[in-house]
């Protein structure tokens, strides 16, 4: 019992009322003793730990997706590359690392994560370059012309070349999707439509 003859909240009624993706702060508004119950939680299978302070509540149905989680460990943010030009099919091959491209400066491959047999990876990018993305339920992906300038910036090359297909690039939204990018990225996607 609480002070006072109030009963003891339970875990499942904390659980009931986290969404299917919380923080470690989202808990302690419960309980006086986050740690505890997220060790608790996870030992019973209830929660999941993603990345430090991230968790996936099992009680929600259905479970977010790959790319709600990618997007929610990291905000403002949004989908690109390689994933998201697989996702518009852009790139045949199914890629098994996701970039999310974000204003955040907690990235580099220390901070990886591994979730679900993918590799979330995390980029910065600059304010002026972030755009070209749209809403989804649950994250942002961005547009296939956005994913293919994002890629040639990133990757100084574009992957798979021979196995792209361009049928699905706006060439007019791509021109004006690349004036804010550098002279370099522009010359290397002219050579590829060349």
């Amino acid at each position: 019992c609480r002070k006072g003859g109030e009963p003891a909240v339970t875990s499942l009624e904390i659980l009931r009322q986290l969404p299917s993706l919380f923080h470690y702060a989202d808990v302690e508004k419960f309980t006086g003793n986050a740690n505890v119950f997220l060790t608790r939680a996870q030992s019973k299978s209830l929660v999941t730990r993603i990345a430090g302070g991230f968790y996936l509540n099992a009680l929600r149905e259905p479970a977010p997706g790959i790319e709600e989680i990618a997007c929610f460990l990291r905000t403002p943010s949004y989908i690109s590359c390689e994933w998201a030009l697989n996702r518009h099919g852009v790139l045949l091959q199914a890629p098994t690392v996701l970039t999310v491209l974000t204003l955040s400066t907690s990235v580099g491959p220390s901070r990886n994560v591994v979730s679900g047999g993918v590799t979330i990876e995390f980029s910065r990018i600059a304010p002026k370059l972030f755009t070209g993305f749209e809403a989804k339920e649950g994250y942002n992906l961005a547009t296939p012309e956005k994913a293919l300038l994002d890629t040639i910036y990133l990757r100084k090359r574009v992957p798979f070349p021979d196995e792209l297909d361009f049928d699905a690039i706006d060439r007019k939204k791509l021109a004006r999707l690349a004036e804010p990018f550098p002279a370099t990225v522009k010359k290397r996607l002219k050579a590829i439509f060349q």
